[in-house]
């Protein structure tokens, strides 16, 4: 079984485009006010925060009255962009992430800007006959099939992704289960 991924362009009604757009937003919002929460814990106590921390401070950021907006999007973008941020600054000290490590810097706040991105997973879109519906959006997303996915693989993971330039795209990412290697031959290379 072989993990892959498929990138579409699609073009999203003025509904959807509202919706992811917002969608967006509080993704960055939520990952900029943890690594914010991460940062000062940091810099003031010497504490880590780790992911069940930044989760619980997504809870309380939705009973705010000025937050309240987080509410009206999926849940799921919006935890998985802190698992994102765990991955990339973790709390507790694990060898296998990445700035601890020294694999890479310190994370850097996330900018309207640069678009931005949104992952969704298994439990926060429907995949029927070859369509994708988001969760809380009632149309389904008009990709531009440019490829067909392989038979009998449905995606587990859905990216939609604003790039810097206004194009919106996805990627579908599917567990391959088809054996694609070759056949060994007996005849020499080359004849």
């Amino acid at each position: 079984m072989v993990e892959k991924a498929y990138k579409f362009r699609f073009y999203p009604t003025p509904e959807q485009e509202s919706r992811l757009l917002r969608t967006l937003g509080c993704v960055r919002l939520v990952y900029n006010k943890a690594l914010a929460a991460r940062t000062q814990a940091w810099y003031e106590h010497q504490e880590r925060v780790g992911y069940k921390q930044t989760s619980a401070m997504l809870t309380n950021w939705k009973k705010q009255e000025d937050l309240d907006f987080l509410r009206e999007v999926s849940s799921v973008p919006l935890q998985q962009g802190l698992r994102h941020l765990q991955t990339a600054f973790p709390a507790e000290c694990c060898a296998n992430t990445n700035f601890f490590s020294g694999r890479t810097k310190y994370p850097k706040f996330k900018k309207k800007r640069n678009g931005g991105s949104a992952e969704f997973t298994k439990s926060a879109f429907k995949w029927l006959d070859g369509k994708v519906y988001l969760a809380k959006c009632s149309e389904p997303l008009p990709l531009r099939w440019s490829r067909q996915l392989p038979q009998n693989c449905a995606p587990s993971t859905i990216t939609v992704r604003l790039e810097p330039s206004g194009r919106w795209s996805v990627s579908l990412r599917v567990n391959d289960v088809r054996d694609l290697r070759l056949k060994p031959t007996n005849s020499p290379s080359g004849d």
